[in-house]
């Protein structure tokens, strides 16, 4: 896509974000949600902050290649053909993100956590600082590594505790904050003395958040294996299973295939007998990462794998998948009592799967999904 032709989508995106900003300004917190259909939800990956740290410039960098423009967020641009810049760590940039959420039907956003003076948490700033931040909710998506050591977590949990008390907090089951944990390394657990030690951290903060008011935490272990996310729930008190992303290694795969994969997960997971959180895919293809990989992703060689992707999807299979999941949470109660959906991904645009607005598809996967989202109130 040529730069021209970029700013051009940009400016049709501002004026559809104008307009949809034209909506009744923040009005208070939604204190009763829709019970007509589960809490739909998207991880946020907030690395879209170009300049400001090592993240952001290497996600610039792995989208340089012209092949991979098509994924360039809303507020992006192509400076060449060989080059990007993506900075969205605005307040008009997240407020933008937020009416387009709402216009999805998105009722929640599930931030992956880090520290406050870390440039992955400015989205979470900007989100806590808006006006509209009624307009969805939010919650935590917590790596275990992330929690820290016996000897200094208390910072770390005391902040997870005032951001659970956040008046748009996303709740389950009444009033139990929702809370996802992942990527549970065997070597945390060791620092912790195995899963006993772990479970009384968890244990510990379940206790300091009913005593603080904000009821008992609702934690979803994310695990692409549901047996031994199973076994880890229950050695840890923890309550649900889901995964961050769940795919089989796809070679240029249709994304039908992926969509039926996630599909068979949640029925895996319900065959655990625990309960359910279950995760639809917005795609999977992380060939920008493959040629020019990440610092944090050590084990990636340049170019190696390459051919493991699926082809994304068009606007309405991602919202027929979506609607799948929902459908299947309300038909499975028991097994899905918190009545949650979470989405892979809002925004992790170098490994596939996004659902904010990008320059070449525009708003077209959000309308999408706005028409099989029921509102909420």
């Amino acid at each position: 896509m040529s730069l021209v032709m970029g700013r051009r989508c940009l400016a049709i995106l501002s004026a559809l974000a104008a307009a949809w900003g034209a909506e009744p300004a923040f009005r208070g917190v939604h204190t009763m949600p829709n019970q007509s259909r589960p809490a739909v939800g998207a991880i946020r990956w907030d690395a879209w902050h170009g300049d400001q740290g090592v993240p952001g410039q290497a996600v610039e960098r792995a989208l340089g290649p012209k092949r991979w423009h098509n994924r360039i967020p809303f507020f992006g641009k192509a400076v060449s053909d060989t080059q990007v810049e993506i900075r969205g760590y605005s307040q008009e940039i997240m407020d933008q993100e937020i009416a387009y959420a709402r216009h999805a039907g998105l009722d929640y956003w599930a931030f992956v956590t880090y520290e406050p003076d870390n440039p992955m948490s400015l989205a979470l700033k900007t989100y806590l600082a808006s006006s509209r931040k009624g307009d969805i909710r939010f919650c935590l998506l917590t790596e275990c590594g992330k929690w820290g050591t016996p000897e200094a977590h208390r910072p770390k949990v005391e902040r997870f505790l005032k951001l659970m008390a956040e008046p748009t907090y996303q709740k389950v089951l009444g009033n139990r904050p929702l809370l996802y944990v992942g990527f549970l390394r065997d070597d945390w657990l060791k620092g912790w003395g195995g899963a006993e030690g772990a479970r009384k951290l968890f244990d510990a903060f379940r206790a300091d958040a009913q005593k603080a008011g904000l009821g008992d935490p609702y934690i979803v272990l994310m695990d692409p294996n549901p047996q031994r996310g199973k076994k880890l729930a229950d050695a840890l008190g923890l309550d649900a299973l889901s995964a961050y992303a769940t795919q089989a290694a796809g070679n240029g795969t249709p994304y039908a295939e992926l969509a039926r994969h996630a599909e068979r997960f949640w029925e895996q997971c319900k065959a655990t007998g625990k309960q359910v959180v279950p995760i639809a895919m917005s795609g999977w293809d992380r060939r920008p990462r493959v040629e020019h990989p990440v610092p944090w992703e050590k084990w990636q060689q340049p170019g190696v794998g390459i051919e493991k992707h699926y082809v994304a999807p068009t606007p309405a299979e991602l919202a027929g998948h979506v609607a799948r999941a929902v459908a299947w949470a309300k038909e499975n109660p028991l097994a899905c009592p918190a009545q949650a959906v979470i989405i892979y991904a809002w925004n992790e645009h170098d490994e596939g799967g996004w659902l904010c607005p990008t320059l070449s598809e525009g708003t077209a996967r959000i309308e999408a999904l706005g028409k099989v989202l029921t509102p909420r109130p």
